[in-house]
């Protein structure tokens, strides 16, 4: 297995661009990821990459060798998915990643049934509301709230997810209620605000009679944690743009109160992001069909419980 071992190296370098990454990526250390490209490019007898203390490029022969080496990799996986199939013994480790809400509303709380169920089948959840890399980082399945870009990953739409504005009763009572984008902006509200390194979000995509319109939004607080956004809303420290399943029992209890609703923000989708080759493991599949299968439902009582309460409509 160590020629195997090392053209998984070698793809993961290249993939990166590192070989300190590629050795995270590996759970080994560099001085093992430099030496198995070594033996690489000694076995084949030609250099894979051009290093210098501060870059390290693929050759010609790198980038050649990449395209066999990923279909060699993809065979190996479809071999051995082929066997845990015949077996019905799933097994080995599954590193998810999802946003901090979704993460602990919908997945956290499901993750111990389904180790239950495949005892054998061991899951890594990381939980963060910053876009990961789902190849970079060395994901199996990553939950991404949001739309969707060109990708050239293997999606799988989990819900679509309508979002509103909101605020607390003693907001309101303090600033008003604006009934849409135009008095939201000329009024100055607070606007609480998703940020992490590398957001792009200054404004609110919101709908109008003529089609989507964005509108500059502005506010004192910010935070990388949607929850700790909410938390500021009940606080009544300003608005704040939420899907509707995030903040339905708040809704429901009058703890947070539509605004803007003129104007209601553009609804998102809930999607499961996994690389082409990976998504057709049998144990992540059961994964993903286990944890869809129970957000779809948890998703839909909550809005229904919405729903029968007619003082949110």
């Amino acid at each position: 297995m160590s020629y195997v071992n090392n053209i998984k190296m070698f793809v993961r370098v290249y993939e990166l661009g590192s070989m300190s990454a590629a050795a995270r990526d590996q759970r080994t250390s560099p001085a093992v990821s430099s030496a198995r490209i070594s033996e690489l490019e000694k076995h084949l007898g030609v250099r894979l990459f051009n290093r210098t203390t501060r870059s390290l490029q693929p050759t010609e022969n790198g980038r050649i060798f990449y395209e066999g080496a990923r279909r060699v990799l993809e065979a190996i996986d479809e071999a051995e998915a082929a066997v845990v199939d015949a077996t019905q013994n799933p097994r080995g480790t599954i590193f998810v990643a999802a946003p901090l809400g979704i993460g602990r509303r919908f997945i956290a709380p499901y993750v111990p049934a389904f180790k239950d169920l495949y005892p054998q089948i061991d899951v890594r959840l990381r939980l963060s509301d910053r876009n990961v890399d789902v190849t970079a980082e060395g994901l199996d399945i990553a939950f991404h709230l949001g739309l969707l870009e060109d990708s050239t990953l293997k999606v799988r739409l989990v819900a679509d997810c309508p979002r509103l504005l909101c605020a607390s009763p003693a907001y309101i009572a303090r600033r008003g209620n604006p009934v849409d984008g135009t008095a939201l902006v000329e009024d100055r509200h607070d606007c609480l605000n998703l940020r992490f390194p590398g957001a792009k979000e200054f404004q609110w995509t919101l709908q109008t009679p003529d089609g989507p319109r964005r509108y500059e939004i502005s506010g004192p607080f910010e935070s990388d944690d949607g929850d700790v956004l909410t938390g500021w809303a009940l606080d009544g420290r300003g608005i704040v743009m939420k899907p509707i399943f995030e903040v339905a029992e708040h809704l429901r209890a009058g703890r947070l109160v539509p605004v803007v609703t003129a104007n209601p923000p553009m609804p998102t989708q809930l999607s499961c992001l996994s690389q082409h080759r990976r998504f057709r493991d049998p144990k992540i599949r059961l994964f993903v069909d286990f944890i869809v299968a129970r957000i779809r439902a948890d998703m839909a009582e909550r809005m229904a419980d919405l729903a029968r309460e007619p003082d949110v409509q």
